[in-house]
C-alpha cells in the first residue's frame, strides 16, 4: 500500500485513465442484487468426525434447502433467485437437525440478515403464533425495526406469522409480547422477562446481530449474557456480524459453544464497490467549510455523516440549516418515535443527508446511500485513544449496498486523526485516494465519477482510482 503519510503531504499523481464503471456493466451483482463476492469463504465445523451427517456441501438454490412452500414464495416475491455466497455456505449449517449453534462473519451487503431470517422462518411452529419461539437481538432500535421487516417481507406468506419489536415504548404493559418472533435490544427485553411479560419457555432459536459490539464487554455483552441466561439452555445460538475482533471472538466460542464457524480474513472484509477516500483538512475549523462544499455531491444520492458526539451532530445540522442547507440529524438523545419517524424520512428519500453518531454505524439499510463522511475518525478506548477499524469498517458499510458503488470521505487535519487512519488503512490494506481541499473541480470529478457508475463488477478495484 502507498504510504498515507507521503500521500497527504505529497498529492498522488493523476490517473492516467478513469475506472469509471458504465452503468449497465453489472456482472457482478447476481439476481438477488448481493454483491457476488470472488472470495473464498471459509468454513469450520464443530464436529470433523461427523462427516455423514454433516452438510458439507454449497446450495446453489434456495429450493435445494427443502424450506416451506411459503417461504420460497417469499423470497421469490423478493426477486432472491439464488443464494450468496455466505448463504451457500451457511444456511445448509443453520437450519441442519439437530440445531447446532453458528459463528458467521461476513462484509456488509453479503446476505447475513437473509440467513439468519431464513433459517427463523424454517424454526417457527405457525400454529402457535402467540407464542415466542425465536429471539433476535440487534444492538439499536433503529436495526431491530429493520430486522423485524425483513422477516415480514419474507414471510409475508406464511399464515398466522406475528413478528413484535421488544423495543422501548412499542410492547403492551398489558398483554406483553404475543408473537413467535422477537426482534429486540438486550435492556428491553431483560425487562419484560423480568417483568413476565415475554414467555421464553419455548424458545428455539437465539440470533445476535452486530455480535463483534453485543458481545463487547466494554459494550453490551453483559445484558447479552445475562439475557441469554434466562433462556433454555437447548436453544440454538446463531452470531452475525462484519468483524470479531480477537477478544470478542474468544468471548463467542464460549458463549455460542460447539459452534460450526464462517469467517473470512480481515484482509478480505472491506467492501468492494466503495471506494475509500481522505480528506486533508488544513485545520480542524476548515472541516466545517469543506463539509458544506461537498453538499451538492451529497445529494446525488443520499449521504450519512458520522460525528464523534451528539453535540457536534446538533451544532453541524444548526450551522448547515443557517447557512441554507437541508439537513436532519439523528442519535441516542431523541425520543423513540422521533428515531424512527426521523430514519423513515430518510429511508424514503424526504431527507437526504443524515448526521448521525454510531448509533447508526451498525446495520442499517438504505439502499440509495451513495456517500458516507467520517467527520471525525472512529476512535476507541478511554479519552478516545486509539483508532476503532471495526467501526470505520461498519460506518462505511452505509454505503455501496447490495452490489452498488458508493464513497466514503474521511477528514484528517492534525496528527492524530492522520495517525488513526493511517492504522486503519493498514490493519485492512485499503490504498485511500487523496482529495485536495485546493482543487475543487478535480475532487468533484473523482467523486462523481464514482457515485454515477451505479454498480460495480466484483473484479471492479476503485480503491486504484487516483493512485
Amino acid at each position: 500500500m502507498a504510504d498515507l503519510a507521503s500521500r497527504i503531504t505529497k498529492p498522488a499523481e493523476e490517473p492516467a485513465a478513469s475506472n469509471t464503471v458504465p452503468e449497465d456493466s453489472i456482472e457482478g451483482a447476481n439476481s438477488v442484487g448481493l454483491v457476488e463476492s470472488s472470495y473464498d469463504v471459509e468454513v469450520k465445523l464443530a464436529d470433523l468426525q461427523n462427516d455423514t451427517d454433516s452438510p458439507l456441501y454449497s446450495v446453489t438454490s434456495f429450493d435445494q434447502l427443502g424450506l416451506p412452500s411459503q417461504i420460497n414464495d417469499g423470497l421469490l416475491a423478493m426477486n432472491f433467485k439464488k443464494p450468496s455466497k455466505i448463504q451457500e455456505k451457511a444456511l445448509p449449517l443453520m437450519i441442519s437437525n439437530p440445531p447446532t449453534n453458528m459463528i458467521a462473519q461476513s462484509q456488509s451487503g453479503t446476505g447475513k440478515t437473509a440467513a439468519f431470517v431464513l433459517t427463523v422462518l424454517s424454526r417457527v411452529d405457525f400454529t402457535k403464533p402467540e407464542q415466542p419461539q425465536a429471539l433476535l437481538l440487534a444492538p439499536s432500535r433503529e436495526l431491530a425495526r429493520q430486522i423485524q421487516g425483513v422477516i415480514q417481507t419474507v414471510g409475508q406468506f406464511c399464515d398466522n406469522l406475528k413478528v413484535e419489536a421488544a423495543i422501548p415504548g412499542a410492547v403492551s404493559r398489558e398483554f406483553g409480547v404475543k408473537a413467535s418472533i422477537v426482534v429486540g435490544t438486550p435492556g428491553t427485553v431483560m425487562d419484560l422477562v423480568r417483568r413476565r411479560q415475554f414467555d421464553v419457555s419455548q424458545l428455539k432459536v437465539l440470533v445476535i446481530d452486530e455480535a463483534d459490539n453485543m458481545l463487547d464487554q466494554q459494550g453490551l455483552g453483559e445484558q447479552c449474557v445475562r439475557v441469554k441466561g434466562m433462556l433454555p439452555k437447548t436453544i440454538q445460538i446463531l452470531l452475525f456480524s462484519a468483524t470479531f475482533p480477537d477478544k470478542v471472538y474468544n468471548f463467542a466460542k464460549k458463549f455460542a459453544p460447539n459452534a460450526n464457524e464462517i469467517k473470512l480474513r480481515h484482509q478480505e472484509l472491506t467492501v468492494k464497490g466503495i471506494s475509500q477516500m481522505y480528506m486533508d483538512c488544513p485545520d480542524e475549523g476548515k472541516k466545517y467549510d469543506i463539509l458544506c462544499k461537498l453538499y451538492g455531491l451529497m445529494t446525488i444520492g443520499s449521504s450519512v455523516i458520522f460525528v464523534r458526539t451528539r453535540e457536534s451532530a446538533n451544532e453541524i445540522q444548526r450551522r448547515m440549516e443557517e447557512d441554507g442547507h437541508k439537513v436532519s440529524a439523528l442519535h441516542g438523545a431523541f425520543e423513540g418515535a422521533n428515531r424512527d419517524a426521523l430514519l423513515d424520512d430518510f429511508r424514503s428519500g424526504r431527507s437526504k443527508v443524515l448526521i448521525t453518531t454510531n448509533v447508526l454505524a451498525r446495520g442499517i439499510d438504505v439502499s440509495s446511500v451513495s456517500m458516507v463522511i467520517n467527520y471525525d475518525i472512529p476512535m476507541k478506548g478511554a479519552g478516545d485513544r486509539e483508532p476503532d477499524s471495526e467501526t470505520y469498517l461498519h460506518r462505511i458499510g452505509r454505503t455501496g449496498r447490495f452490489g452498488r458503488v458508493g464513497v466514503s470521505i474521511s477528514f484528517v487535519y492534525d496528527k492524530k486523526s492522520f495517525d488513526a487512519l493511517s492504522y486503519i488503512a493498514n490493519f485492512y490494506g485499503i490504498d485511500l485516494i487523496q482529495l485536495s481541499p485546493d482543487d475543487w473541480d478535480e475532487t468533484e470529478k473523482k467523486v462523481q465519477d464514482v457515485i454515477k457508475s451505479s454498480r460495480a463488477r466484483p473484479e471492479y478495484a476503485p480503491n486504484a482510482l487516483g493512485n
